[in-house]
């Protein structure tokens, strides 16, 4: 089992403890950085690129600074830059360490999920605004969330991270975690959370996209049907949909995505236990 920081809330809540996801400063993980010299009462708006940041008080953590920033790390983050935050009291830096994800190759039978049409690309760039909307939602529910159970039971297929290949022509890096399971299982949310994106995509399928607040989103793709509709609001383990292979696929399974500051970051990092 993974070893797992707590963070104290007393600041926000007197009985309240978060679990905060596994530390890995590494692309698509997630690093927990003091904030040095933050003293006021109320978190600060930090900035990581164009994005803001969660940021949670820091008193159990064995630190001195009032509060820490919990940073998604963007799979194109390279090791030999610094890493910067920014808010109105200062900044904070850190490093982050290489890493090599392995390749995979899939041959996708429709064509034109690797060679989309002109109408393909109009249509795939209407829904990439759309979903890239819900992914930069900023929302302050009164709990944080910071961890998440499994969205449906299966074994993972595919892996966050892996360099894909589609008949041989490279992509984009794997951005979730698939789980294969089969067509009709049920998807339950994994935690609480607002229902802010719901369609049927060129490239994911029936998808729908979560907003946790603070930044953290979670993205459901290839169902087969959808449960919930726009402004849902959903609690843990209520049903989302169901397993699917609708968009572009190789056999039925779930793409699950978590996204912190705009960022996707391995789903494993906030599930305890993996």
């Amino acid at each position: 089992m993974k070893a797992r920081l707590w963070l104290g809330l007393s600041l926000l809540c007197p009985t309240l403890a978060l679990a905060v996801p596994e530390e890995a400063r590494i692309p698509g993980g997630v690093a927990l950085v003091p904030l040095s010299g933050v003293t006021s009462a109320q978190a600060p708006d930090v900035r990581y690129g164009d994005d803001r940041v969660m940021v949670l008080p820091g008193a159990e953590l064995g630190e001195d600074e009032r509060w820490v920033a919990v940073v998604g790390i963007p799979l194109s983050a390279s090791a030999d830059e610094l890493q910067e935050l920014h808010f109105a009291d200062g900044g904070a830096a850190f490093h982050i360490r290489h890493k090599e994800y392995e390749a995979q190759y899939l041959t996708v039978p429709n064509k034109r999920h690797v060679e989309p049409n002109p109408d393909d690309i109009k249509r795939w760039r209407r829904e990439s605004a759309e979903m890239k909307a819900a992914f930069k939602r900023w929302s302050e529910p009164a709990e944080p969330v910071t961890s998440f159970i499994l969205p449906a039971q299966g074994p993972f297929s595919s892996p966050f991270g892996l360099r894909r290949f589609f008949n041989e022509q490279p992509r984009n890096p794997h951005s979730g975690l698939d789980i294969a399971a089969p067509h009709g299982d049920p998807i339950q949310a994994p935690a609480p959370g607002e229902v802010v994106a719901v369609g049927d995509y060129f490239f994911n399928g029936k998808t729908v996209i979560i907003d946790h607040g603070y930044g953290l989103t979670t993205m459901y793709c290839h169902l087969s049907e959808i449960d919930v509709a726009l402004g849902d609001r959903l609690e843990t383990g209520d049903r989302i949909g169901a397993i699917g292979a609708t968009g572009r696929v190789t056999g039925p399974h779930l793409h699950w995505s978590v996204s912190l500051n705009n960022t996707r970051v391995d789903p494993l990092l906030f599930v305890d236990g993996h």
